[in-house]
């Protein structure tokens, strides 16, 4: 009699067979191994090339004075007066060297900035990683047309696998439910293939990063 097996219940027949034979893992240390060949270069600078690819906009600062300087410089040539940030570690900083802010969301419709901080910044694709775990939860970072990250150099780390690392060791069991990283501005090429930033987000990404 011809077989009129099909192939699909060939492979279908090769897949049970396979789960009933219990055999060793060939590559057990598959998932410690490195995806991508060594960067000799520091991460900051891998960082600040991969991210001003994707037209991010990169300020590195030796301390939170020239920082300030900075931002005031900045926020002077764009005619920024509505800057939001709701993360209390970064209202410290700005209160400290008494640089005005919205605290709350007032007015929040009108906002020119939104200022937070990130868990990490992963040099390989130049992307940041943001959580909901902190106050400025999800709208600061997506609906002002300007977003401003403030980074520290501890939080630079090579690949993605080593944000989810870093944040294990910050969070233990309890990560935060909502994990995104941003790579560049809001984006979109959909109409007639023309490049449009600020599509779905803000137009323009900073990121400061302080040594520290």
């Amino acid at each position: 009699m011809r077989d009129i097996t099909t192939a699909k219940e060939k492979l279908l027949k090769k897949i049970r067979k396979a789960l009933l034979e219990k055999r060793d893992n060939p590559y057990p240390n598959l998932e410690e191994m490195p995806m991508y060949p060594p960067d000799e270069e520091m991460l900051e600078v891998t960082f600040a090339e991969q991210f001003t690819a994707v037209s991010g906009q990169f300020v590195f600062c030796e301390d939170e004075l020239q920082f300030i300087e900075s931002l005031l410089t900045l926020a002077e040539e764009r005619k920024w007066t509505k800057i939001y940030c709701w993360e209390p570690a970064l209202q410290e900083i700005l209160t400290q060297y008494e640089y005005p802010f919205y605290e709350t969301d007032r007015d929040f419709d009108q906002a020119q900035v939104g200022f937070t901080l990130c868990e990490a910044l992963i040099a390989r694709n130049g992307s940041i990683m943001l959580s909901n775990a902190n106050m400025a939860g999800r709208r600061l970072s997506i609906y002002p047309p300007v977003h401003i990250v403030l980074a520290y150099t501890s939080q630079l780390v090579p690949d993605l696998k080593d944000a989810f690392k870093l944040m294990k060791q910050k969070y233990g069991a309890q990560i935060p439910s909502m994990l995104t990283t941003v790579t560049g501005p809001s984006r979109t090429a959909d109409i007639e293939k023309t490049l449009v930033l600020g599509a779905h987000g803000p137009k323009e990404l900073f990121v400061f990063l302080l040594d520290g």
